[in-house]
């Protein structure tokens, strides 16, 4: 009868292991899930960070034509009526030019 009775303790604690280590609700499965939490967090940051840039510069856009002034003259090359429009061009970049036209 002992043997029984210590036979069904034992299974017990091993379900009860099992249970502790492998299955769900785990304490690897806790970590697991701890880490992706951290993860996520660390992306939710960044992406506020990158709102907040864009958000600024919505604002930005829509109170007034500075904003879009420098938009237009940095990415698309504008210049105002009666502007001079001076380019400097670094001399490796002349040489590099110079030399793909005669490789053509």
């Amino acid at each position: 009868m002992l043997r029984w009775l210590l036979g069904i303790l034992i299974l017990v604690l091993g379900m009860l292991q099992y249970r502790l280590w492998i299955a769900e609700g785990s304490l690897a499965e806790m970590k697991r899930l701890e880490l992706q939490v951290q993860e996520q967090t660390a992306i939710n940051r960044a992406l506020e960070a990158r709102n907040e840039i864009l958000e600024r510069e919505v604002l930005n856009l829509q109170n007034g034509n500075d904003g879009l002034e420098q938009r237009a003259r940095e990415q698309l090359g504008l210049i105002r009526e009666g502007e001079v429009f001076y380019q400097f061009v670094e001399k490796d970049e002349r040489d590099r030019a110079a030399s793909s036209r005669e490789n053509e």
